[in-house]
């Protein structure tokens, strides 16, 4: 029986050995990966912030440990920012970092309010180039407006100057704009897409100033 009692003793100490070995590897394999530090980030899809400025507000401007800076807790940080809509974040070997950026962007100012509005409805304070929307546009009308320039091109978006509400006798919901290149455009809410068409309709009349009625028709009034 002594001796049972000893084979029993020896093959619980190395079982308690082997136990203790794989905790220690694993406890090494952890606190070796925290060394390991983020260093590759590449930012893609900003505007607003440049390159710099997004991988601070990310929180990795020291490039940190990888292992302490997980995807999902990078993108929290991100997303907490109003003009930032959503956030992505792909590691790969753990060192390089891939942030795609969704931005909630500027829309225009509207000057009733003295106030920026953003692409989520969001009114802020801040001074962007966008256009100026410089009158009043009725609620139910403004509801629909602010649709159509969340589906408008972007670059369209910023080649506009100014906009103002100009319903006349035909469409209670028409407006004029006044494009950075001299050139104005009349649209009403249902033709407003058509704006996105603007560079290829202007390009048609070898550069000259005028006004395109796109709120009935589709034509060009050259101005001399």
């Amino acid at each position: 029986m002594a001796k049972k009692k000893v084979k029993k003793r020896k093959l619980h100490k190395k079982r308690f050995l082997i136990f203790i070995l794989i905790v220690l590897f694993i406890l090494g394999l952890f606190f070796g990966l925290r060394q390991i530090k983020i260093t590759n980030i590449k930012v893609s899809g900003n505007t607003l912030y440049s390159e710099w400025e997004i991988i601070k507000k990310a929180g990795l401007s020291n490039y940190p440990s990888s292992l302490d800076n997980l995807s999902s807790e990078i993108e929290k940080k991100l997303e907490k920012d109003p003009y930032i809509k959503e956030a992505h974040v792909h590691k790969s070997f753990l060192t390089d970092v891939s942030i795609e950026i969704k931005e909630n962007l500027p829309l225009f100012y509207y000057v009733p309010i003295r106030k920026t509005v953003l692409a989520d409805k969001t009114e802020v304070s801040a001074d962007f180039p966008v256009p100026t929307v410089i009158n009043y546009i009725p609620d139910k009308s403004y509801n629909k407006f602010l649709k159509s320039f969340q589906n408008m091109d972007y670059d369209i978006v910023k080649r506009i100057s100014e906009i103002k509400y100009d319903p006349n006798d035909v469409d209670t919901e028409r407006f004029l704009l006044t494009m950075n290149d001299g050139n104005y455009v009349y649209l009403t809410l249902r033709t407003f897409d058509k704006i996105n068409n603007y560079l290829d309709i202007v390009k048609e009349f070898n550069n000259k100033k005028g006004i395109l009625y796109l709120d009935s028709g589709e034509y060009f009034k050259i101005l001399e």
